[in-house]
């Protein structure tokens, strides 16, 4: 199955069972690779991508956020200036979100820009970070306030992968999938209320969605918003918990509740959240999660724009005082 992206850069997402060892179908020999992934899925899945080229190397960094740091960041420019890597040699992100974002500012940055191609082995970067184009790393404890907009040559989703995730994390990335359905696709959303998840068609459909949101609007200045709903109050969370205790995917969730009005909405999206045992309520501080809000690097001074669920698959987006976001803490 296959996925046009019409943006900047026009590139497909692939969605093939085994296509991580067919890469050589859609990826030249001709120049040098470097597979950047992480310490968990080196060991899983890195030989068999690195065995069908043959100038290709290899970057290990740590799983976790803690790789989006410039130290790690600048562990990944000087492996590729170790190799002579030339502007038409390729970079490889091999794994989850973190290192999805990671490699693809490495990719963007690196002699002001060279080809990255993005193997996403999770759910959470199937469904959300692998396409779009946003790569980005943390300062401290405040989650992608430095990075780009730098969209990969293509995107390679193989389900196969999914077998060796923790259910943790498994459920973790299909909330950005939930949140999709909640904004935009109502299908979508249902489809998380029948009794057996079809995994399958959740990833599909999430893909359409920001496919849609991400061609009508690559840089965010409009429409693509509406992928944040949960993410303000989330990221902040996350913040708080220092980028450890809670996943990005459960942060989200946290966010989502918190923000979300309607009663009946609130209702069904809960229920959903508790079939994946994901925590829908949590001891943070209320000061001091306002106070990484504050920090947002989606704030404009004392305003900031948050998105309202209207009715499942529709929403909106609101600009309010920054503020105003205490109450739903």
């Amino acid at each position: 199955m296959r996925i046009n992206v019409s943006c900047s850069k026009d590139y497909p997402i692939i969605l093939e069972r085994g296509i991580i060892q067919r890469l050589r179908e859609y990826i030249s020999d001709e120049h040098k690779i470097m597979i950047i992934t992480d310490n968990h899925v080196d060991p899983l899945y890195a030989d068999i991508v690195m065995n069908q080229f043959t100038r290709v190397y290899k970057t290990v960094v740590s799983n976790g956020e803690v790789s989006k740091s410039f130290e790690t960041y600048e562990k990944c420019e000087r492996e590729l200036l170790k190799y002579n890597f030339s502007r038409n040699d390729i970079v490889i992100a091999l794994g989850g979100g973190v290192v999805g974002d990671l490699s693809g500012f490495v990719a963007a940055t690196y002699k002001r820009g060279i080809d990255f191609y993005n193997i996403p082995t999770t759910t959470l970067s199937m469904v959300d970070s692998s396409i779009g184009g946003k790569v980005a790393i943390n300062v401290d404890d405040i989650k992608n306030c430095v990075g780009a907009f730098y969209q990969p040559k293509a995107v390679f989703i193989d389900m196969d992968v999914l077998d060796t995730l923790t259910s943790r994390h498994y459920y973790n990335g299909l909330v950005e999938a939930l949140k999709s359905g909640m904004i935009y696709d109502e299908k979508l959303f249902e489809l998380f209320e029948e009794d057996t998840l079809n995994v399958e068609e959740i990833i599909y459909r999430s893909l359409l969605v920001k496919k849609d949101v991400v061609e009508k609007d690559e840089k965010e200045t409009g429409l693509r918003k509406i992928l944040n709903f949960g993410h303000t109050i989330g990221h902040a969370y996350e913040s708080y918990y220092h980028l450890h205790d809670y996943l990005h995917g459960e942060c989200v969730a946290l966010g989502m509740v918190k923000i979300t009005d309607d009663v009946l909405i609130r209702k069904r999206l809960v229920k959903i959240l508790e079939k994946m045992h994901i925590d829908t309520e949590c001891d943070a501080s209320k000061d001091k999660v306002f106070e990484y809000i504050k920090m947002d690097k989606k704030a404009d001074d004392d305003k900031i724009d948050i998105i309202k669920v209207t009715k499942i698959g529709h929403c909106e987006i609101i600009r309010c005082q920054i503020d105003d976001l205490k109450e739903y803490l």
